[in-house]
């Protein structure tokens, strides 16, 4: 195989269909509907991810709201093509064999992008090496550099086992694949001893590091500090081993205070580096002020999100948008009547499916809010109810409203399960007065049907936290305009009363400038009472001119299609 040219994008956890469970949320999401648009666009791309063969989890709410977690367990064998090269790494000094999987991903002129997916689940493995590959996210900080290590090291010498030789980028999609830059840097100094007429030392140096740099791309996610992973030195040494004394020499280089951090390794050692956003990039620049942060504003695969009544219609009105999303922006072509029609179609769907999950029937005529993410504090889930009564009062005075909310919480994160018991609690304090539902276990399926089938899509995250946030973008390909916290993409996005409406005035909030609940929760309730509400009930041909702008003007420049045209441009062969 012809390796070269070929950009390696390394991602803990990616979204390719409901049935491989090898995603949590907007991270993995991101990383299919990227590779669903290399391969739309004709990239030369591998992508390297681990197999995850227990997936995230299942969730299951109980009648108070309380999340329990289950293995989600898939067909493997069913949904991948195992792969007949095998490469070793060492773990703890144990020899730890890899095997790899593979996923093709089909664009739309027949091209294919890999997925390679590593498994250390083998015979030949010690029994809690072959378990390595089993959760994503799970365990404690001994497997997650297991598995980092799995990813960056084990990932490279894959890549090498299967062909592709002198790859041209590494793309780091978060920290989690930084170890790659050891791995790569360990090679430069073995060629170098393998090349030396004289003897040589096989120690890594900064000159082998000035090699790797120009090969390596990285993607930070948040700048939330969960989000960025730190290992003790004594971990590091206990775990990646194999490597003798390699690095002896620049272990100071890595781990400045005795503490590997994977976010510095990667921005040390990147020739490019962005943010996911414009104020994300921005916001990371304030974080990590020496290095150079570029932006690269997140997008979606329009043709995975558009529901399928909705992309019937940019069938029969724009040909050829999936080859061509900025083409989406004749949508403003389409009359308000049919853009209408099949929201109508779409929302029955969603309606469909709440009463077949939670037999609760909701109105198709009555305005549906919907709010599905990670369940996470920094995301407010529960800002909309911050003042129940209001809320109850603008329902009563404005017209009916119902809602629809989705979203996990990490297992060990007591307060992010703590806020969806607290919904399950407003949703007993609300009974008769506005219907609430909360789904369970939401994955991609459901997240089609409801960024596709409510009327307006609802982010209230505490600023400046939300680096970019999807599932806005999915909405819009749907025509479905956001109500959102000028935060991430919506600080791009919102044209006030054109593609949807913003929650409070733009702060271009710095790092650490406080909470912003009370004054958030005014400015929803006031906009909504005063505006939204009664636009949605009193003027739908206006409502339905912001559902075709949504599309226009946001879907046609919010995508994967034009994301990776600029990392093209910018980053994969500059």
């Amino acid at each position: 195989m012809d390796g070269k040219d070929y950009i390696a994008y390394f991602t803990m956890e990616i979204g390719l269909s409901e049935d491989i469970k090898t995603y949590s949320g907007g991270l993995g999401i991101l990383a299919g509907d990227t590779v669903r648009s290399a391969a739309d666009l004709g990239i030369r791309m591998v992508v390297v991810t681990l197999l995850h063969r227990k997936g995230y989890f299942r969730q299951r709410l109980d009648a108070s709201g309380w999340q329990t977690e289950e293995d989600a367990i898939w067909p493997i064998a069913d949904q991948l093509e195992e792969m007949e090269p095998r490469c070793t790494m060492e773990i703890e000094g144990r020899r730890l064999q890899l095997r790899a999987w593979k996923y093709e991903v089909k664009g739309v002129s027949g091209y294919s992008v890999p997925v390679i997916f590593l498994d250390t689940d083998l015979e030949q493995n010690a029994e809690q090496d072959r378990a390595i590959t089993d959760h994503l996210y799970g365990g404690d900080v001994r497997y997650r550099i297991c598995q980092e290590a799995v990813l960056g090291v084990g990932g490279v010498r894959m890549l090498s086992a299967l062909g592709y030789n002198d790859i041209k980028r590494y793309h780091m999609n978060e920290g989690h694949a930084a170890l790659l830059i050891l791995e790569l840097a360990h090679e430069f100094a073995r060629q170098a001893w393998d090349l030396a007429y004289e003897p040589v030392s096989h120690t890594v140096t900064m000159e082998h590091l000035q090699l790797v740099k120009p090969k390596c791309i990285f993607t930070t996610h948040t700048p939330v500090p969960a989000g960025h992973d730190k290992f003790s030195v004594e971990q590091v040494r206990q775990v990646v081993t194999g490597y003798g004394e390699a690095f002896a020499e620049l272990e100071h280089e890595f781990c400045p205070k005795n503490v590997l951090n994977m976010t510095y390794l990667a921005l040390e050692n990147s020739y490019y580096v962005n943010g996911v956003a414009k104020r994300h990039g921005e916001v990371t620049q304030q974080l990590f002020s020496k290095y150079d942060i570029h932006s690269i504003t997140n997008g979606v695969h329009t043709a995975t999100w558009a529901a399928p009544p909705i992309a019937r219609l940019f069938d029969e009105r724009i040909p050829g948008w999936r080859e061509d999303n900025q083409s989406l922006r004749y949508a403003l072509n389409i009359s308000k009547r049919d853009i209408w029609a099949v929201h109508r179609q779409a929302k029955d769907i969603l309606i469909g499916k709440v009463k077949e999950l939670t037999g609760v029937s909701l109105a198709p005529d009555v305005f549906t809010i919907g709010f599905a993410r990670r369940a996470a504090e920094y995301k407010r889930a529960d800002l909309l109810f911050q003042d129940i009564d209001r809320l109850v009062e603008i329902a009563g005075k404005g017209g009916a409203l119902q809602l629809v909310y989705a979203g996990k919480a990490h297992p060990q994160d007591m307060p992010g399960k703590e806020l969806i018991r607290r919904i399950h609690e407003i949703k007993e304090i609300l009974k008769g007065k506005i219907k609430l539902v909360y789904l369970e276990d939401y994955g991609i399926e459901m997240a089609k049907l409801i960024t596709a089938g409510v009327d307006l899509w609802l982010n209230t995250p505490q600023p400046p936290l939300e680096a970019s946030g999807t599932s806005g973008m999915k909405a819009a390909v749907n025509g479905v305009p956001s109500f959102s916290i000028l935060d991430g993409w919506w600080a791009e996005g919102c044209i006030e009363g054109v593609t949807g409406w913003s929650i409070g005035a733009d702060k271009n909030a710095v790092l650490g400038s406080g909470e912003t609940r009370e004054e958030d929760a005014q400015a929803l309730y006031n906009k909504l009472e005063m505006v939204i509400l009664p636009m949605f009930n009193n003027e739908p041909d206006r409502y339905s001119d912001v559902m075709r702008h949504s599309i226009a003007l946001n879907a046609s420049f919010f995508n994967t299609e034009r994301m990776l045209t600029q990392y093209i441009s910018k980053a994969y062969y500059r």
